[in-house]
């Protein structure tokens, strides 16, 4: 082989031995063993794959702090709505004393319940940190419950509630929508409620009822009509409506039909009428509203004490009603909050293994890259000596 042969292939051996050298310093440097796909196709598409699913991971974090954050703010709204509903409770049971409070004793009793009233639609419209509205479903910015201080109040928001990805397979939602909360809640005792016509002139007044056998409950909007001081009949909601049944009236005995029992006292009226109704839904807003007006109208005589009596009767049981409501929804809000932690900390270990992973892949051992720098530094200085010896070489060297 020619000395130019010996050279070129010196220079060859040189240049490689110098590229391998700054690829490890630059590994060194970076603390990486991949970078680019060239230094490990194969472990680059891994690695690739690894820190997709470390940046789903983050954003599953964010959107569980978030979800963590807003359900704890909910369950501080329910913690100071016990509060509140117990006051309410407490003010409504001193209203029934009809025997020694004042139309000025009951106005006052009127105007606390106002505002309770008041700071209930306050916890009802509260906000997150970020200014959204806890209890306006999928619309958070806008103010879920408007109207008050003598309106209605009523509720703006929709029906839905925002779920946020916490884990690949899993979806939880941030809080829970106002109507669900605040608006639906089931009437009396979640089968029928029971109440006074307001323009009933004697002194009989209803209980709120119990259920004595459900299966045979059918229904329906019941009127109890009183066709004389001792007689009563009991008709549907068709249209013309049927007699259910007639009876015998006497004070304080149950009058039981269709599977259901109600009691009346007092003395009725001919011409008054009680209704037995199926359960719907009624707001807290509306069943306390009702109490403040009722209060705030003139009582005294016998036919006032008595739907007085009937109305905050029926108004005591929709407020435990209430309070049993807001119970369940906070279980929920525990269960979700609950959901959060087993999520996290879920995600918490596979984010340690996930990190294990990358880094067997991707970085870079720097006891191995040290030995074989120092293999790369003794094989350049070789191919340099060789390349400077083999370089000065010439024809004249041959011919002396």
């Amino acid at each position: 082989m020619s000395t130019l042969g010996f050279s070129m292939g010196s220079l060859s051996a040189m240049m490689t031995q110098q590229s391998g050298l700054a690829k490890l310093q630059n590994q060194m440097a970076l603390g990486l063993r991949v970078s680019t796909p060239a230094d490990d196709p194969i472990a680059y598409v891994h690695i690739q794959e690894l820190q997709r699913s470390q940046s789903e991971s983050e954003q599953f974090a964010k959107n569980s702090t978030l979800a963590k954050n807003r359900l704890s703010l909910e369950e501080q709204a329910f913690v100071d709505m016990s509060s509140a509903m117990g006051r309410v409770r407490e003010l409504v049971v001193s209203a029934g004393n009809t025997a020694t409070l004042s139309d000025a004793d009951r106005e006052s009793i009127a105007n606390e319940l106002a505002q309770r009233l008041d700071e209930i639609q306050d916890i009802a419209n509260r906000q997150d940190g970020n200014g959204e509205y806890l209890f306006s479903g999928y619309s958070t910015r806008t103010q879920p419950f408007t109207g008050g201080e003598g309106t209605p109040i009523n509720y703006m928001g929709d029906q839905g509630a925002r779920q946020l990805q916490i884990s690949s397979t899993q979806r939880i939602a941030d809080s829970h929508n106002g109507y669900e909360v605040f608006v639906d809640i089931p009437e009396g005792n979640g089968t029928f409620s029971t109440a006074v016509n307001m323009s009933n002139t004697g002194s009989g007044h209803i209980d709120v009822g119990s259920v004595v056998d459900r299966a045979s409950w059918v229904p329906d909007d019941y009127t109890i009509t009183f066709t004389s001081p001792t007689a009563y009949e009991i008709t549907d909601g068709a249209t013309p409506a049927n007699v259910v049944q007639t009876g015998t009236y006497t004070a304080g005995s149950a009058i039981t039909f269709n599977g259901v029992s109600v009691t009346v006292t007092g003395a009725p009226a001919t011409g008054d009428t009680f209704t037995v109704n199926r359960s719907r839904n009624e707001s807290v807003f509306d069943t306390i509203g009702q109490v403040v007006d009722l209060l705030r109208q003139p009582a005294g005589n016998a036919t006032a004490n008595a739907k007085l009596t009937s109305t905050l009767s029926g108004s005591l049981q929709q407020l435990d009603q209430a309070t049993d409501h807001f119970l369940g929804v906070r279980a929920q809000v525990g269960t979700r909050l609950s959901a959060l932690d087993s999520a996290d900390a879920s995600r918490e270990a596979m984010d340690i293994d996930t990190a294990s992973a990358l880094s067997d892949l991707r970085d870079l051992d720097y006891a191995q890259a040290l030995t074989k720098m120092n293999q790369q530094l003794v094989g350049l200085q070789a191919a340099q000596l060789s390349y400077s010896k083999i370089s000065n070489l010439s024809l004249f060297n041959y011919l002396r």
